[in-house]
């Protein structure tokens, strides 16, 4: 398997998803639980989560193609959404919207809503894989998308174990200045999506 994929799929579904970004709205949602239940939590949105892009990654593609619409297209559409996350997270909307939701939607068990769905798997991390796998098509590809894909919310669920800890280190203005650089990256990988998507049609060399 290629290198520079697994290294660009990682780095894309680490910004997209934002282990570290996570944390801070991880502990505003169970800062009133035991230890033992903000664990149980945590598995269960990372479970989830691991469930729904699995099977957005494995029939993702096959969806698009039934309705009509072609990789390329989607890969181009999939660019500009993650890029307009991007400018979320350089300019603290994604943060702030995060927030809300977590004040808006804070219950006794947050870990299907909101945070598997959308905190994890969200409209971003959902379209990531289903480009990542349209990259690599075939099992091994499927099956080294899922891994990555895997390996990222495993980070997730450190996270949140860690959340304390993290939160206590980097401060507010630490995360700001993270979530800032990971925006930057993303709206790199995600200008290279959409020039990928035109390449396969012809209006890009």
């Amino acid at each position: 398997m290629d290198t520079a994929f697994l290294i660009t799929a990682f780095v894309t579904l680490f910004v997209v998803i934002d282990p570290i970004g996570l944390a801070p709205l991880f502990i505003a949602m169970t800062h009133d639980t035991s230890a033992q239940k903000r664990r149980a939590i945590g598995i269960r949105a990372c479970v989830i989560s691991i469930c729904i892009l699995t099977v957005f990654a494995a029939f993702g593609e096959a969806v698009l193609s039934f309705i009509g619409i072609s990789m390329p297209a989607f890969r181009v559409a999939g660019g500009i959404l993650l890029f307009l996350t991007a400018l979320d997270m350089l300019f603290e909307r994604r943060t702030k919207r995060r927030e809300d939701k977590a004040e808006e939607d804070e219950g006794p068990d947050p870990s299907v809503f909101p945070l598997a769905i959308p905190l994890i798997a969200g409209p971003g991390s959902i379209a990531t894989v289903i480009l990542l796998a349209g990259q690599k098509p075939g099992v091994e590809g499927l099956a080294v998308v899922i891994g990555i894909m895997i390996a990222v919310v495993a980070l997730v669920f450190l996270m949140f174990l860690l959340s304390d800890v993290l939160a206590r280190a980097l401060g507010k203005t630490g995360i700001v200045v993270v979530t800032r650089l990971l925006g930057m990256l993303l709206a790199a990988l995600a200008t290279q999506f959409v020039l990928d998507g035109l390449r396969n049609f012809g209006f890009a060399s």
